[in-house]
C-alpha cells in the first residue's frame, strides 16, 4: 500500500491545502466534488492537485505532512514550483 502527502489549491492559486491519504485518487476526487459541504476544501473551492509525494509507510507520510503544514506560503510555493512549475492540475496524471 502507498501513502501520499499532497497539496491542493483553488483555481486562483490563493489558498493551499495540505493533506495525507492512502488513496490519492479517491481523496482528490472527494475534494474536487466537494463531498463534505462543511469542509475547508469546499469552502475555499480547493480542486487542483499541484503536488504530491508517495511513501510506503503511513508514519513517513504523516511525519512529512507535519512540517509542510508549518511552512510559510513562500516556501510552499517554491516547493510546488520545483515539481510543477506551471501549477497544472496533476489529477489527470494520477488517474492515468
Amino acid at each position: 500500500m502507498s501513502y501520499f502527502v499532497y497539496l491542493m489549491t483553488n483555481q486562483s492559486d490563493d489558498v493551499l491545502y495540505t493533506g495525507v491519504t492512502n488513496d490519492l485518487i479517491r481523496r482528490v476526487y472527494e475534494h474536487k466534488t466537494h463531498i463534505d459541504p462543511k469542509a475547508f476544501t469546499t469552502r475555499y473551492n480547493i480542486e487542483k492537485l499541484v503536488y504530491y509525494e508517495q511513501y510506503s509507510e503511513p508514519k513517513f507520510a504523516i511525519a512529512r505532512e507535519k512540517p509542510i503544514k508549518g511552512w510559510n506560503r513562500a516556501r510552499k510555493n517554491k516547493y510546488i514550483s520545483e515539481m510543477n512549475p506551471d501549477w497544472k492540475d496533476l489529477y489527470e496524471e494520477i488517474i492515468g
